[in-house]
């Protein structure tokens, strides 16, 4: 057995061990399954936050954009080193007060309940668990093509066993399992990225030798604006490249989560000051070695592969099987939170909501775990079938993501005229505008990314349909108090915690069956 298989096995059973050990501390209520029971400090609410939202396109996606296009990457990796702090400065502390003071307890349901009306759940619900399936099959597929390098088996098999560990940790502990594993795996994920730039950079002689041999390649990768200059002046595109990981994720349900779960309110300053740091340990290193791949591994006939090859080419054998940890880690991290928002969103905001109202916690808990496998059963079966480009998938269902969520969600704790026809006017707007604008070609006709058409679209609804409704759908008064108490600064009341959070959110519930 290989040093790196050793090592995937070690941190495998690792994983799954965080599972049981999550299990164990009696996570079967609705509450203790989908928010680790609202009990999550700093460093795991920073870290599980950015690591969920890094996925498997920071070993796969930015390494193939480095080694195609240089430098022009970088755009991508500026919008996001700020991505967390902003994320968690602008929602963290009012999103976590608003979601206990209105008795949430999904990131879906808490839209309902800020804005109420079921038909916020029933556009919300299929549009997030649409994109976050085609998130979740890239992380597959990622997975899939780590382990087959590593093992030297068959994708099929090596898909099947990603998705296996996955799914175990995932089923058996809920939210406060993946919360300690991604916490765990950010760490591997700093570690090994740290370890393959810094041997990268040895290998080629320096980074000032690196950026020579590059532009003696091509010099236009030592641009930001394409391996062909395409991009040179294409401030449409590269608006929407700073945009997707930056303000775009803070409309990613599977990640605001991590507001609603915090311990307390204060967290988010902490947690703030942690996820800055991580990004910047980690951030720019995938696009680094991708783009010095080219020294190194000129001829590669997949560019996705590139951070694999450099590292099986410029480190020793046992420092592989660490980097190799890293990389799964990626991936995994945010396979395993899409996949518990996916059954969340499935069990508690569609099933619970519209099926079975009576339904109990133990059975709620049970249909997110089978969610769960369905899922990944049928994540399977496609990414086995004919697994598409990472990057591609992974930009296209963010940039829905957040074209349709952005506005509600900094909406919902920074305006209070932020009504219900303005939430819905917003998701449909910006869903449709991201969706259409992708599929028909316009970026390439216009120069401008569906980013930046989505979130303009999503914004101005969101705006022109609260304001031209505020007579007829006036935000309930509960929801006023609500909002007050979320901007001030300090712990929740105890008077509005004991008891209000079962009456608002029954408010919530009634006026959204009243709509």
């Amino acid at each position: 057995m290989s040093i790196e298989i050793l090592f995937l096995i070690i941190y495998f059973i690792a994983m799954a061990g965080i599972g049981v050990w999550a299990m164990k501390k009696g996570q079967n209520d609705s509450e203790g399954f989908l928010l680790g029971g609202r009990s999550i400090g700093p460093g795991v609410t920073a870290l599980r936050l950015q690591s969920s939202s890094m996925s498997g396109y920071m070993f796969m996606g930015a390494g193939s954009m480095g080694y195609t296009q240089g430098y022009f990457g970088m755009w991508y990796a500026l919008g996001d080193l700020g991505g967390g702090i902003l994320n968690l400065s602008v929602l963290g502390r009012r999103m976590r007060k608003l979601s206990q003071i209105l008795g949430s307890i999904t990131s879906i349901e808490y839209l309902e309940h800020r804005y109420p009306s079921k038909w916020i759940r029933l556009i919300a619900a299929p549009v997030a668990l649409f994109c976050m399936f085609f998130y979740l099959l890239a992380q597959f597929i990622a997975g899939g093509r780590g382990l087959e390098m590593v093992t030297g088996v068959s994708f099929p098999v090596a898909l099947a066993i990603a998705i296996g560990v996955i799914v175990l940790y995932t089923f058996l502990g809920g939210y406060l399992a993946v919360a300690y594993t991604d916490f765990v795996q950010a760490i591997i994920m700093v570690v090994g990225m740290v370890w393959v730039l810094i041997a990268t950079l040895i290998a080629i002689g320096g980074f000032t030798k690196g950026n020579e041999a590059i532009g003696a390649i091509n010099p236009n990768m030592l641009t930001m604006w394409g391996a062909d200059l395409g991009y040179q002046g294409q401030w449409g595109v590269i608006i929407g490249a700073l945009l997707v990981f930056s303000i775009g994720y803070m409309g990613w349900p599977h990640v605001v989560v991590s507001h609603m779960a915090m311990k307390k309110p204060s967290v988010a300053r902490t947690a703030g000051a942690y996820s800055l740091i991580f990004n910047l340990l980690f951030i720019p290193g995938p696009y680094l070695v991708g783009m010095f791949a080219l020294i190194l591994l000129p001829n590669l006939a997949n560019p996705e592969t590139a951070i694999f090859e450099v590292a099986d080419a410029v480190l020793p054998t046992f420092a592989v099987g660490i980097v190799m940890a890293a990389i799964m880690a990626a991936i995994m991290s945010t396979a395993d939170a899409l996949l518990l928002q996916a059954g969340t969103i499935a069990s508690q905001d569609i099933y619970a909501r519209f099926i079975n109202k009576k339904m109990s916690d133990r059975q709620m808990v049970w249909v997110s775990r089978i969610t769960v496998l369905v899922l990944a059963v049928i994540g399977f079966a496609i990414a086995a079938f004919e697994p598409p480009a990472v990057a591609a998938i992974v930009i296209f269902s963010t940039t829905v993501l957040g074209s349709a969520f952005v506005p509600a969600y900094v909406c919902a704790v920074w305006w209070k005229k932020a009504n219900t026809v303005g939430a819905i006017s917003s998701m449909v707007a910006g869903t449709l505008v991201s969706v259409l604008w992708t599929v028909s070609g316009a970026p390439y006709a216009t120069g401008i990314d569906p980013m930046v058409t989505g979130i303009l679209a999503s914004t101005v609804a969101m705006i022109i349909g609260s304001l031209a409704s505020q007579k007829t759908h006036p935000v309930p008064e509960h929801i006023v108090r609500a909002l007050d108490e979320t901007a001030k600064i300090g712990p929740i009341p105890a008077k509005m915690i004991m008891g209000q959070d079962a009456m608002l959110a029954s408010q919530a519930e009634m006026a959204g069956r009243d709509e």
